[in-house]
């Protein structure tokens, strides 16, 4: 298989093309290469022949026409986007332009070489999405697949515009198309403006460690290698204009997260006083949602994929891969606004 990633020099992009190299697929890594890319997340996949690169902005129509002709892919994974929320508190526009604008680019695109092929049944157009599409949920029930769109910030809403572009297309068009929302990913390479990373790195470097609000704010994680695997799943085996719900079944509030990030540090890399005495409150951010929950059930009574990590594994993996990888975070440090807290 020719697999095309959009976003492929970011978190998520970048563990599934470390898997999907590993795994013999033929992949082609499209990317801006925009603040939060890193080639350098690619590990041993990027010296693989089976891995290429193109460094092209999916706003731009005329260079996703050449990739495609040029590629030929037999399917392709959509995961490029503005993705951090206090950014799109800040500055909104670049989510709408990227997320909705970007992602309209390249379904079009898609659709035109598909069509050009011949409109193969085999083709796939899988769009990767977030459960913050669905809004917030109160102390009990679980995001399904049938939950009602209910997005709370410009990043959720940019998010659920781009699922209601790939829908339509689907329909109106008849484009193969699979899409995913999942919950909250952590592990290693994630940027460091994201709470575990800024957790870790702050916790070892002596300084604050900023808590939204009270930090009762509930989420589902969902380990990074984890989710590659389900993208894949999804990918390879999922039906035509099915939605698949991407869970960890590890629920959490913050600050229990946190706390279990300092006591992993405590074992770890032991300090004078305990790193929890570094938690801070700060002020909360505008419309924080309360509680993310996945049911997963479909992906696993269908596609037979379930989460191999548990909260306590993956996040002792995560802490032991930041400590062991200051190589890699160090220098990302000093591009503009990193770790700083943005939403008002």
């Amino acid at each position: 298989m020719k697999l095309l990633v959009t976003g492929g020099a970011g978190f998520i992009g970048s563990a599934v093309i470390r898997l999907a190299v590993d795994r013999g697929v033929d992949i082609l890594n499209l990317d801006s290469l925009t603040y939060a890319a890193n080639l350098e997340n690619m590990g041993d996949a990027a010296h693989s022949p089976l891995y290429h690169f193109k460094q092209a902005d999916i706003r731009d129509r005329n260079a996703l026409d050449t990739i495609f002709a040029d590629y030929k892919p037999d399917s392709i994974m959509h995961l490029a986007a503005e993705s951090h929320v206090d950014r799109s508190i800040d500055g909104p526009a670049e989510f709408i332009d990227t997320n909705i604008v970007g992602t309209y680019n390249m379904i079009e695109a898609a659709r035109s070489y598909w069509e050009a092929q011949g409109r193969p049944d085999t083709f796939r157009f899988h769009h990767v999405s977030t459960d913050e599409v669905y809004g917030t949920l109160g102390d009990t029930g679980l995001f399904k697949e049938s939950t009602a769109y209910s997005p709370n910030s410009p990043y959720s809403a940019s998010k659920a515009a781009s699922d209601h572009l790939v829908r339509a297309w689907g329909e109106t068009y008849g484009m193969p198309f699979v899409l995913t929302n999942c919950s909250n990913n952590y592990g290693p390479y994630q940027f460091p403006e994201k709470l575990i990373p800024v957790v870790i790195i702050n916790a070892i470097s002596g300084k604050e460690i900023p808590v939204y609000g009270q930090g009762l704010n509930v989420r589902d994680w969902l380990y990074v290698e984890d989710h590659a695997d389900a993208l894949l799943r999804v990918l390879e085996k999922g039906e035509n204009k099915r939605t698949y719900n991407i869970g960890g079944n590890n629920e959490a509030r913050n600050i229990d997260l946190v706390t279990i990030i300092c006591s992993i540090l405590d074992d770890l890399v032991p300090n004078i006083t305990p790193y929890a005495d570094q938690i801070t409150y700060v002020q909360d951010r505008p419309g924080h949602d309360m509680r993310y929950a996945i049911d997963a059930s479909r992906i696993e009574k269908e596609l037979g994929w379930s989460p191999s990590v548990t909260l306590e594994q993956g996040m002792r993996k995560t802490v032991q891969w930041y400590l062991d990888n200051e190589g890699w975070w160090r220098p990302l440090l000093e591009r503009k606004g990193v770790g700083v807290r943005l939403g008002k």
